[in-house]
């Protein structure tokens, strides 16, 4: 059995310098948030209506020549639906945009019901799709803990702007569900 003598009577332990790693929050790996001048991620990540209704985004902006993609925390949350969302459809500049998104972490239907209630005959072009699993916006490295409100990862409040393929203007709400930066008039001016 050792006792404290026994161990500080033996050799002293020589420690050498270590250098400080970088923190890195909540991630092992380097935030990926999508940069100007890349393409969308690839993949049917998104549906829209219904499941079996998959959306390809990034295949969509290869053909067309712009597109805005708006994505929220959550359909038929207040800021959203009441300011964040209406911003887009009131603005007459959303209409200059071949493709129009809405994503959120939803599923299908629930962002059909969604789409009836704040665009019910669909004049503003704006399609409003599902995240279901948060794929695309976990690809975007757009995702945020938002457990303790919605029960689960959900999106920041964004909007990105794609020209002839690739990201050419993104607006990330720093508190991630503000609106500081993401409305229409911000964006769109």
């Amino acid at each position: 059995m050792f006792t404290r003598t026994a161990l500080r009577a033996s050799a002293p332990i020589f420690r050498a310098p270590v250098a400080a790693a970088p923190a890195r929050f909540f991630s092992s790996s380097p935030a990926r948030l999508v940069k100007i001048g890349e393409l969308l991620p690839e993949g049917e990540l998104l549906q829209e209506g219904s499941p079996g209704n998959k959306v390809d985004l990034r295949k969509e902006a290869e053909s067309a020549r712009n597109m805005l993609i708006i994505g929220v925390p959550a359909a038929f949350s207040p800021a959203c639906s009441s300011s964040h969302i209406p911003s887009y459809i009131q603005h007459p500049k959303t209409q200059e945009f071949d493709v129009k998104a809405v994503v959120s972490v939803n599923d299908a239907f629930v962002m059909k019901a969604w789409k009836e209630n704040l665009d019910p005959t669909g004049e503003s072009g704006i399609r409003f799709l599902a995240d279901p699993s948060g794929d695309f916006t976990k690809a975007l490295d757009l995702t945020f803990d938002s457990k303790a409100i919605f029960g689960n990862d959900r999106s920041k409040r964004y909007a990105i702007i794609v020209e002839d393929g690739k990201v050419t203007k993104i607006a990330v709400e720093p508190d991630n569900t503000g609106t500081a930066v993401s409305l229409a008039d911000k964006v769109l001016a």
